[in-house]
């Protein structure tokens, strides 16, 4: 059944948090602080390894040699402004909020803040995009259900720093994929190889960011920084259109 992917991706994410928050309980603020700087630096690494995996490229001397890094400044640059020009963080703040008052304990004061940065670092990566369209044009959902399994141990971990928002990135996993999955017989021409590097790579530099927020490092306003990952298949649409 097409979509099948992602709705067992939304499902592992709920039964993480679900252990997650049932793990939470019993930990005092000390290790709770401490598992939040210890994802953190996990989430930097992540990212730093999944920016320069698409930035740099073997020779065939053996030298590395930087590519795309002009995609990269490009697509973060487009991307953000268009983030901030559509407000994106004020819909998830929206969501996020409204969640908090109808499913959260008061005091819950990570509940937004855990929804937002589950829900990047579920999205952003080349699993997400690459696992939709493999359901949307061939029904086969392997590669989400592989996600699946990384979100689900992700999301025990997430929720164990950040509480039940982690839970509503659920809800962001379905809509996203399941429009990736949707749309799949349209975008599939655009997503080359090519491309499918530049996105993830653009999407590992927000995952980046994710973990400085993480570590209170620098407040990074990541949900407006969104659309930077879909920047290389709008280039590569215009490459096709006007040359």
């Amino acid at each position: 059944m097409i979509g099948i992917g992602t709705l067992v991706n939304a499902l592992a994410v709920v039964a993480g948090c679900i252990i997650g928050l049932f793990l939470r309980k019993g930990f005092p603020d000390r290790i709770k602080n401490i598992i939040t700087d210890g994802l953190g630096i996990a989430v930097i690494f992540i990212g730093i390894s999944g920016t320069l995996a698409g930035v740099y490229r073997v020779k065939p001397d053996g030298m590395l040699d930087r590519a795309d890094i002009m995609m990269l400044i490009i697509s973060i640059v487009i991307g953000s402004v268009i983030g901030e020009f559509l407000k994106i963080d004020k819909g998830f703040d929206a969501v996020g909020n409204y969640a908090r008052t109808k499913l959260s304990k008061p005091g819950d004061s990570h509940f937004t803040e855990g929804f937002i940065g589950a829900s990047i670092l579920f999205c952003v990566g080349a699993m997400a995009v690459v696992g939709a369209l493999e359901d949307g044009l061939m029904g086969n959902p392997a590669t989400l259900f592989a996600k699946s399994f990384l979100d689900g141990i992700a999301s025990i971990i997430f929720a164990s720093a950040y509480g039940a928002g982690v839970m509503l990135s659920a809800v962001t996993i379905i809509v996203y994929q399941g429009a990736i999955t949707a749309a799949a017989t349209f975008i599939r021409p655009l997503v080359t190889d090519q491309v499918l590097i530049q996105m993830s790579m653009t999407g590992s530099a927000l995952i980046f960011c994710i973990g400085l927020n993480l570590l209170g490092i620098k407040k990074i306003n990541v949900a407006n920084m969104l659309p930077a990952t879909f920047i290389p298949m709008v280039w590569e649409l215009g490459k096709r259109l006007f040359l």
